[in-house]
């Protein structure tokens, strides 16, 4: 007899995403059951928390709240008010591939306890193609994005959610510290999901300038983290006119956070 999926929860942290929620909920709410989305505005001053309404009126497991202070605080309180067996993140500015959830759960029913899709920017092409700069801990590579990513239940109760302090990165320090307490991470490629790049060049440097930031708050908070970067790789990469280009404003956050840090972009 094949066993009931678990329970997921969908927790999504949103601020200012009235071009792109209805969309994400589209591609949520056709997700395998059972599930709950979970949305938490961090006090939009657009129409997000209309759209938002508008879906919970018309689907029962949408829950809609509202929590100010930084991303982590606003995504910690979601985490908290998960039900699920599993907990599954995503953004409010994504397209999830219907099968999304579906490949996430075969993946944690296989004995992994943190599993990470595979994400495709979409948006300008030269900014598509841009590629993370991978960083490993206890031989996992910890820097799939935090907007396509799973969980059992049992490593948010040991790793108590994410770290509010971070301005940016607080999926990687997650992930470190999930790793840390020996949970394994793993990369299924059929979970898929479509991410927006930024829609102007302003957007993308003040992205690359903050998680330059994000950087730099892990490097203070876990000590030495350059010995598990490969820096050969970082210039391996194809480094086009945009690459260069974020990798200087990436530059300009991580040595810059300590005049900036408290003017967080979120």
């Amino acid at each position: 007899m094949i066993p009931a999926p678990m329970m997921a929860s969908i927790v999504l942290k949103v601020k200012n995403e009235e071009n792109n929620i209805a969309d994400a909920l589209d591609s949520l709410v056709v997700q395998e059951s059972p599930l709950e989305i979970i949305i938490v505005d961090g006090y939009s001053n657009d129409r997000t928390p209309e759209i938002i309404r508008e879906y919970a009126d018309r689907f029962d497991f949408i829950r809609f709240h509202q929590h100010g202070g930084t991303r982590g605080e606003s995504l910690n309180h979601g985490l908290s008010l998960a039900e699920g067996e599993i907990i599954a993140l995503t953004d409010g500015d994504v397209i999830a591939n219907p099968n999304w959830l579906k490949e996430m759960r075969k993946s944690l029913n296989e004995g992994v306890d943190i599993v990470a899709g595979r994400t495709v920017n979409i948006g300008l092409r030269a900014w598509e193609e841009l590629h993370r700069v991978e960083l490993f801990n206890q031989g996992y590579d910890c820097t799939w994005p935090g907007c396509n990513l799973a969980f059992k239940r049992a490593v948010y109760e040991e790793v108590e959610g994410v770290d509010p302090w971070f301005i940016t990165a607080e999926d990687i320090d997650f992930n470190i510290r999930a790793t840390n307490a020996g949970f394994s991470l793993h990369h299924n490629p059929q979970a898929i999901i479509y991410n927006r790049t930024r829609a102007t060049v302003y957007g993308f440097f003040n992205q690359a300038f903050w998680n330059g930031a994000g950087r730099k708050q892990l490097t203070m908070k876990h000590g030495a983290l350059w010995d598990s970067y490969n820096p050969i790789n970082m210039f391996r990469q194809r480094m086009t006119f945009w690459a260069f280009v974020r990798l200087f404003f990436a530059w300009m956050g991580y040595a810059g956070f300590k005049f900036f840090g408290d003017r967080g972009p979120y």
